[in-house]
């Protein structure tokens, strides 16, 4: 069976020639990279959105936020969020 259109990373490749594009792609990668480091660890426990708000002691709309991307949390939240998935949080500077 074939797909139409193009794929997520062929089009990723040709918006990463245009600079502009690839600065705020760089800058946006590390949030990005937290965000599905933390779906994962939900996923690969079986756990809900809401079983992992309840964890944290936060309402599930806040979890829902973090992993679409629409929220800033502090850095204290994602400590939270880490140990409520048996993580840890760990912050490098490069």
């Amino acid at each position: 069976m074939t797909r139409a259109g193009i794929s997520f990373e062929e089009m990723k490749a040709d918006m990463l020639k245009d600079e502009e594009f690839k600065i705020e792609y760089e800058k946006l990668k590390p949030r990005y990279e937290a965000i599905a480091q933390i779906i994962s660890a939900r996923k690969e426990q079986n756990m809900t959105q809401a079983e992992l708000a309840k964890r944290v002691g936060t309402q599930k709309s806040n979890i829902s936020r973090l992993e679409s991307g629409n929220y800033n949390p502090s850095l204290d939240f994602l400590i939270k969020v880490a140990e409520s998935l048996g993580k840890t949080l760990s912050v490098q500077l490069n």
